[in-house]
């Protein structure tokens, strides 16, 4: 599976970072032809089941993931998200961390191993561009807005 891994620092606290990167209907919002259908009510926690639906009109793939970790960051404690990726298209595991940084803001490292069925592995580095180049954009987003 190719490997992705992104870090961004912001001038937000940790606690705000992470209300931003865990507003699971926001990442739909920060990648194109995507929405985000959330099955569980809220808060998150471990257990939280969402869909990320891509696509135009009838040709669309359904991007199902489960939070399978869910750690808030607390005083000077990370935070820490674990999804695991339950489609037929794209399987695999995300992470995102949210740790105190330097003058009061945060560091936010995503980490993401993934696989899109039907590719073989040589298809992996160019997956893994795109999805560098995709989730750095989204992350820049749910961070600025």
């Amino acid at each position: 599976m190719p490997g992705i891994r992104i870090v961004h620092r912001t001038p937000l606290r940790p606690a705000a970072a992470w209300l931003r990167v865990t507003d699971w209907e926001r990442h739909g919002a920060q990648v194109p032809l995507t929405r985000t259908i959330i099955g569980t009510a809220p808060p998150t926690r471990a257990g939280t089941r969402f869909t990320a639906r891509t696509g135009v009109g009838r040709i669309t793939f359904d991007d199902p993931m489960e939070v399978v970790l869910w750690r808030p960051p607390a005083d000077a404690s990370p935070g820490l998200v674990r999804l695991e990726k339950r489609g037929r298209a794209v399987t695999g595991w995300a992470e995102i961390e949210v740790r105190p940084g330097p003058a009061g803001g945060s560091v936010v490292e995503w980490r993401e191993e993934l696989r899109v069925r039907g590719l073989g592995r040589r298809f992996d580095p160019l997956v893994a561009a795109a999805g560098r180049l995709l989730f750095s954009r989204a992350l820049a987003r749910l961070l600025r807005a």
